[in-house]
């Protein structure tokens, strides 16, 4: 099947099981099964199992996203692989990495066993998306991006309600539910290798290192969302388990809420972003993130409660699922053939912040955690001040407000 690659138009002649959209759906299904999984249990795991602190939950998600900086080296894998193959196989490695977690309950075997989860998540996520902006029509990429976000919410519903339901009744183990979820992505996975054909898309994409000075803002706003990501990735859920003492089954409840609301809401921002824009969708998502981590500061210098610390977390993360607009806002601008390798460039601008700041924020955790929160607040605002700049109806050539005056040069 390697060989003879289906040209994308003729992918409609093929059973529907079998299509292009088809693969985007079972992977979406796939890869949080594992990585979702592998977060729920994550603070419990380490507080527990390996009595983590601060500093070492910063360590820990500091190693984590050191593959995402190098994301880059997909450029130099696609040019001896297909995206294709190279984002399943990614995310065996996933799969099988979160299944062997609790077989390592060291601070060392924990960072060895995270570095590798993390490569097969960050390639597959790379690749991913590259293929999402290729297959997909531009006009119906909001929502058909929103789809399948809410696919992977379902999927990760299931595993979720099967842990609050099942963990104290049965008596679950960290082994158990780590070898089932990882070993579920790993099959499906798989299958996804041997049962699909290759797809080539339309525009051959450019196999080689890609930074183009039209895409500034889009590179920018990647790097300050990366930025911003780990502050709620690293300290939020840590919050819920060392301050307000969250059990396993608490803290998945409120991943459940966030994946019945994603479920629900994912399609309709994809209908909206389609409706209004990036540019207001953008800006709608920055300002309740502002409004957010500034009072998720509030917690900490005010004594607020539980309650809102827990409202607090699911509005955090339905603000997540806006982040569809950034990807279609770089669909709108880009070449064709820039798509796979600046979605390299873009993921390891994305995590550069992300390679130091979760390390050094867990030394001023130790001292302020208020204050964590009230930084990710600066960092929002600055995403909403590059986020005005986004046009009204972003094309080659008018990528920002100021392509009309300052035409950006092609390079």
């Amino acid at each position: 099947m390697f060989r003879n690659p289906i040209p994308l138009a003729q992918a409609h002649d093929l059973p529907f099981w079998r299509r292009p959209i088809s693969l985007l759906f079972l992977m979406a299904m796939a890869m949080p099964v594992a990585f979702a999984t592998w977060s729920a249990l994550l603070n419990n795991f380490v507080i527990e199992v390996a009595q983590f602190d601060g500093s070492d939950i910063g360590w820990l998600h500091t190693v984590r996203e050191i593959p995402g900086f190098f994301a880059i080296g997909v450029i130099a894998l696609i040019m001896v692989i297909r995206e294709q193959v190279l984002g399943v196989v990614a995310l065996i490695l996933l799969g099988v990495a979160t299944a062997m977690t609790a077989w390592f309950p060291s601070l060392g075997g924990i960072l060895t066993i995270t570095m590798l989860s993390s490569i097969g998540f960050h390639y597959y996520e790379t690749v991913n998306q590259s293929l999402q902006l290729q297959w997909l029509p531009k006009d119906r990429a909001p929502q058909t991006l929103g789809w399948l976000l809410a696919t992977g919410s379902a999927a990760t519903l299931v595993a979720y309600v099967l842990i609050v339901l099942s963990w104290d009744a049965l008596g679950l183990t960290y082994n158990i539910v780590y070898m089932l979820s990882g070993g579920f992505t790993a099959v499906v996975a798989i299958f996804c290798l041997l049962a699909y054909p290759q797809f080539e898309a339309p525009n051959p994409q450019v196999k080689k290192f890609v930074l183009r000075r039209r895409y500034w803002l889009y590179y920018a706003l990647q790097f300050m969302a990366g930025a911003r990501r780990q502050i709620f990735t690293v300290f939020a859920g840590f919050m819920m388990v060392e301050r307000f003492g969250f059990d396993v089954h608490e803290v998945t409840s409120l991943y459940l809420i966030n994946l019945v609301l994603n479920m629900g809401l994912a399609p309709v921002f994809g209908k909206i972003v389609a409706r209004f824009g990036e540019r207001r969708a953008l800006i709608f998502e920055y300002s309740g993130l502002v409004a957010v981590f500034l009072a998720y500061g509030g917690i900490y210098w005010f004594g607020w409660g539980v309650m809102l610390a827990s409202f607090l977390y699911v509005v955090d993360h339905m603000f997540f699922a806006l982040a569809l607009a950034l990807k279609t806002y770089f669909q709108k601008i880009a070449d064709p053939g820039d798509i796979a390798p600046t979605a390299a460039v873009a993921f390891t601008i994305n995590h550069i912040a992300a390679v130091f700041l979760p390390a050094l924020l867990g030394y001023l955790w130790l001292v302020s955690p208020g204050a964590v929160f009230f930084l990710a607040a600066g960092m929002a605002a600055t995403s909403l001040a590059l986020s005005l700049m986004i046009p009204r109806h972003p094309e080659p050539g008018n990528e920002t407000l100021f392509s009309r005056f300052l035409p950006a040069p092609a390079e």
